[in-house]
């Protein structure tokens, strides 16, 4: 057995016995007669913004894929900014943020809000579900990732080529070579191509941290709440 196998089933033993014994102790001072309340439910720690993350997940995005954006977006920084521009937890565009807090009927503000940050990055992740709403789920979030980092146009720029050659343009791996060649003159130059050159290499590289980034999250999570079973079933 190697040395990480080991840390994993140390760490392992280690978060059951301390489970066990914060239950035990709290089962043992309502038996004394303090008054019962219900445990709220666990939740496996990811950043100091998880209550907000999960008080603005949705159907859409649960969240785990917010805290995976924003750590892949800012890493949790929320005085981060682009070179492009973009601000705070979620990095988004300030043209952007601001037209959907219009539509949110928010104040017009760029004040540094980890809140609002996040309900806004919402409200834009839901919306570019509904444009991608042809799309089944399972592929749908890679199109929104893609428009979130890349914009939408060029993300819809792929799919008329994709679809002037007879490429599955609702399939993301599929869609992956032509997004790669929107940076070639004879693509971009072609006639259905409305947004001129992209070069999708961050794009892409973007939406797979992302996944990769809310699988390990994912993960942690179920292991947290395998050892939180474990140890209610040996209370």
């Amino acid at each position: 057995m190697n040395v990480k196998k080991i840390l994993i089933l140390l760490l392992t033993a280690a978060l059951i016995l301390i489970l066990f014994l914060t239950k035990t102790r709290c089962r043992n001072e309502a038996e004394i007669g303090e008054d019962l309340q219900e445990v709220p439910e666990q939740f496996v720690y990811i950043s100091p913004f998880d209550s907000i993350f999960r008080l603005y997940a949705d159907s859409i995005c649960d969240w785990k894929m917010l805290a995976a954006i924003a750590y892949v977006e800012s890493k949790f920084d929320t005085t981060a900014r682009s070179y492009r521009g973009a601000q705070g937890l979620m990095q988004i565009m300030p043209s952007t943020y601001r037209h959907l807090l219009s539509k949110m009927g928010e104040s017009d503000t760029l004040a540094q809000n980890v809140e609002l940050d996040v309900k806004v990055a919402v409200r834009y992740l839901n919306e570019l579900s509904n444009l991608f709403s042809f799309i089944n789920e399972k592929e749908r979030i890679n199109y929104m990732l893609g428009s979130y980092n890349g914009g939408s146009n060029h993300i819809f720029d792929a799919m008329r080529i994709a679809r002037k050659n007879g490429v599955n343009r609702y399939n993301w791996s599929s869609l992956t070579p032509v997004l790669v060649s929107l940076k070639d003159p004879e693509v971009y130059t072609d006639s259905v191509c409305q947004y001129g050159m992209f070069d999708a290499t961050e794009t892409l590289q973007y939406v797979n941290r992302v996944k990769r980034k809310y699988k390990e999250y994912s993960d942690l999570d179920l292991l947290f709440r395998a050892i939180e079973k474990v140890a209610e079933n040996n209370i």
